[in-house]
């Protein structure tokens, strides 16, 4: 990989814009040649800046750059990307390529004198040695710098692109931004109405990932049983895997409250944890019009709704939902937590980071293809969670469905299942006492008890198609069988719930990589992606 860059280029062409997104995107660090010779002579004027350069340039044939920065960079020559802003005379760039051969490039910037002409006078009056660019160019190295042009590798418009997009063109092919497309991302999603036990499959895995990424709202919550917290916004694996980024993506909607409660409850910081700035933020407007009109669907009332379609409607200048937009950008607590998470992500692609993003809620209740209006706003499936987090499609390794045994649905008036029964069947049938079922079937965000209902193979079949599932995590096995929850292999499961394992890998086409049958810290997860069984 190229890890030093020598920027040449006019006086205001530029350069220090340019050299602002390396180091923004990249953590490059810069030597400043203007910035060695002020530690020289800290007094001296912009003429006696001139006149040391020239000194220097000629006392050494132009190697003082090299050897200043080797001196600076010391052991860290290796591990950082270096800018050398900027390199006046040919000698100077000479020396770099004797030294560094392959590992270096030289970016030069150009503009129509006209452009340079009005650029100067635009600088801080502090910069405008002289009163003019035309006076300013007959000084020193300036007066020979666009020579420099033909030495270098690459030489860029500065008049026609923005300080991004001579970014986009210095950086490219240098290995800084990711090469190809390696699928390093696993989606995991809900086969049915939500509470699959999303959350405890994601703790379990975490450790497999170094980022963690997050989409939906605070109307879906994900219990996890070891560590035992309810994740509301964040990821689930944040405390299963401490080392892993966090990232909460452009499409999520906030409860500024929710979110900075759990920042505060799992002592997050701004070196682990993305916001994008572009996620919308829940009002408390929101969620009184979601009180007033979204009993009838059993809604969890949340304002998610509300607030998507405030930040679809807030797009002109009126006001709609008696609440302005506001994003995360907006938030002055997020401050140290914002920034772009499509950056975050490129960064990831390029150290080749495992990534894991969790979608909330269950594909049955996507606003498009789930039994509208029994439906939430916004769309859960795969597909649904990779736009609102700003990820490709073909970076996806892997899908992840996870599905109940026994689908349930939020209490009340939530809309159609197929054969509801109660938990008392279940308890019948399983074994498990009914009021661990009772004790265990109550909403996370709701509180309400959960209607549940048989098995749809149809629903398993369809939410398959939807999701392009490679992988199925079955949740209860218990709830076929309770002596399937002290079991660790699949073969000791009974045949019941091995003819179940069978039935769903024909119906959707995707081998059942996981089973569990508890959650908490003693729980045991028959993992089949080193068996054959």
């Amino acid at each position: 990989m190229c890890n030093v860059i020598l920027i040449s280029g006019p006086i205001s062409v530029g350069k220090s814009a340019l050299v602002k997104e390396f180091e923004a995107r990249f953590g490059a660090r810069k030597v400043s040649t203007r910035q060695l010779l002020l530690q020289r002579t800290p007094d001296a004027g912009r003429e006696a800046l001139i006149q040391l350069g020239l000194d220097l340039d000629e006392e050494t044939s132009g190697r003082w750059v090299l050897d200043e920065f080797l001196s600076l960079a010391g052991g860290n020559l290796e591990r950082s990307i270096w800018l050398i802003d900027a390199v006046r005379t040919v000698q100077q760039i000479q020396h770099f390529r004797t030294r560094f051969e392959n590992q270096l490039i030289h970016i030069h910037l150009t503009a129509p004198i006209g452009i340079l002409r009005k650029r100067y006078l635009e600088r801080p009056a502090e910069l405008q040695e002289f009163a003019s660019y035309d006076e300013a160019r007959l000084h020193g190295t300036e007066r020979s710098i666009e020579e420099l042009a033909t030495k270098a590798d690459r030489v860029l418009d500065a008049h026609k692109n923005s300080a991004a997009s001579l970014l986009a063109l210095a950086a490219s092919g240098l290995k800084l931004f990711p090469e190809g497309i390696p699928p390093l991302v696993d989606v995991l999603v809900g086969a049915q109405f939500g509470s699959e036990g999303k959350g405890n499959i994601c703790a379990h895995i975490a450790k497999e990932y170094q980022v963690l990424m997050r989409v939906g709202g605070p109307n879906a919550g994900h219990k996890v049983s070891f560590p035992k917290y309810d994740y509301i916004q964040l990821p689930s694996g944040t405390q299963s895997n401490p080392e892993a980024k966090l990232l909460i993506g452009a499409g999520a909607t906030l409860s500024v409250k929710q979110v900075l409660k759990e920042i505060t409850d799992l002592s997050l910081t701004g070196d682990r944890l993305s916001i994008d700035p572009q996620a919308i933020v829940i009002e408390d407007e929101d969620v009184k019009v979601e009180m007033g009109s979204l009993e009838a669907i059993g809604s969890t009332k949340k304002g998610v709704g509300v607030a998507t379609a405030r930040k679809i409607l807030g797009r002109g200048d009126k006001v709609h939902f008696d609440a302005p937009v506001r994003l995360a950008q907006d938030i002055p607590e997020f401050k140290q937590f914002v920034r772009c998470t499509k950056v975050e992500l490129e960064k990831a692609y390029r150290r080749g980071d495992r990534i894991l993003l969790e979608g909330t809620q269950g594909t049955d209740l996507s606003i498009h293809h789930g039994h509208y209006p029994y439906v939430t706003s916004r769309e859960t499936t795969a597909s649904g969670c990779l736009a609102d987090a700003g990820i490709a499609p073909s970076r996806v390794r892997r899908v992840i469905m996870v599905t109940r045994t026994y689908p349930i649905r939020v209490g009340g008036n939530s809309g159609p299942m197929m054969n509801e029964i109660n938990f008392a069947t279940i308890a019948k049938r399983s074994g498990v006492p009914e009021e661990d079922i009772t004790g265990t079937e109550v909403g996370t965000v709701s509180g309400k008890k959960r209607r549940i209902g048989e098995f749809d193979w149809e629903q398993a079949r369809r939410s398959a198609v939807l999701n392009g599932a490679t992988d199925i995590a079955l949740t209860f096995a218990d709830y076929i069988d309770a002596s399937n929850k002290t079991v660790a292999e699949y073969a000791g499961l009974t045949a019941e719930t091995k003819s179940f394992v069978q039935n769903l890998e024909r119906v959707t086409g995707a081998r059942v990589t996981w089973i569990t049958k508890d959650f908490g810290p003693n729980a045991i997860v028959i993992d089949r992606r080193e068996s054959k069984d």
